[in-house]
């Protein structure tokens, strides 16, 4: 079989079972599998396949036709600009956090700016936000040792582990000091809603799933404990869940923050809550 005849049968395999962006995913997984770039494939249609090609392509299809996520079957992720590794260790990233960086990226901060980013999984949000602000001061926590791990590995990778210092613990806990910007994306899901989500999600871990009953408890405490983190007239920056965004404004007024201000994603979902404090 050529590559071309590949990538049709995959793409075929894929859509019987409703796999999203099917021809995308055979792309990619084809791609891996010959040690190519994606955009290279289109110089190689005719190119026949060995079965030393084709025998380990197989076995990652296989995997992409249960539903495994393709982030998890390639090891990597692209956000804003960066490759990062991605694996079941933490939440896949995912198009409506890098929105939220780019939200951030397109602010005036202060020379040096402190900043915080909480829930880090992976690191992206707080490798990015390192790499476009290079003289900032940037802490990252999250409460489970093995997403610390990845994204210690991807500071290592990106070149900035010594930019970054990593702490483990709940929310704020194990924080000190006040910052210029505290940025999170918590858990949003409502546990009730699990049966609810796609099966591909469903490979993330739980605890970077689900944020209680209501699926907002996380956020309520981050926004209720953090004014005594924040410089006077620092930000701190949200992603919300679905729905989520007309309640928590009003927690954050009742907090006595100011500038509320809600941000749609490219869905055009309300996804994003700005606020200021002091």
């Amino acid at each position: 079989m050529t590559v071309l005849e590949v990538l049709q049968s995959t793409t075929a395999y894929f859509e019987k079972r409703a796999i999203e962006s099917p021809r995308l995913s055979a792309e990619h997984l084809v791609a891996h599998s010959l040690g190519k770039k994606r955009i290279e494939l289109y110089l190689e249609f005719e190119r026949p396949l060995a079965e030393t090609d084709l025998a380990p392509l197989r076995e990652l299809v296989r995997r992409r036709g249960k539903g495994e996520p393709l982030q998890h079957l390639l090891g990597t992720v692209e956000f804003s600009d960066h490759t990062f590794l991605s694996d079941q260790r933490a939440l896949i990233p995912r198009p409506e956090t890098e929105q939220l960086v780019e939200y951030l990226c397109d602010l005036t901060w202060p020379q040096s700016p402190r900043m915080l980013d909480v829930g880090t999984g992976s690191g992206v949000i707080a490798l990015s936000l390192a790499a476009r602000f290079p003289q900032a001061e940037l802490q990252a926590v999250d409460l489970s040792p093995d997403a610390l791990a990845l994204a210690r590995e991807n500071a290592t990778r990106l070149g900035i582990p010594e930019r970054i210092h990593f702490l483990q613990g709940h929310l704020l806990e194990p924080i000190e000091g006040t910052f210029d910007l505290i940025v999170a994306n918590l858990p949003y899901v409502a546990a009730g809603d699990a049966g609810q989500l796609a099966p591909e999600v469903r490979h993330d871990p739980s605890i970077a799933l689900f944020g209680g009953p209501n699926g907002d408890e996380l956020i309520r405490e981050l926004i209720a404990t953090a004014p005594s983190h924040l410089n006077p007239d620092a930000l701190l920056a949200l992603e919300i869940g679905l729905g989520q965004a007309g309640s928590l404004s009003e927690f954050l007024a009742a907090q006595n923050y100011h500038d509320i201000c809600s941000k749609k994603d490219y869905a055009g979902t309300p996804r994003f809550l700005f606020a200021r404090h002091g």
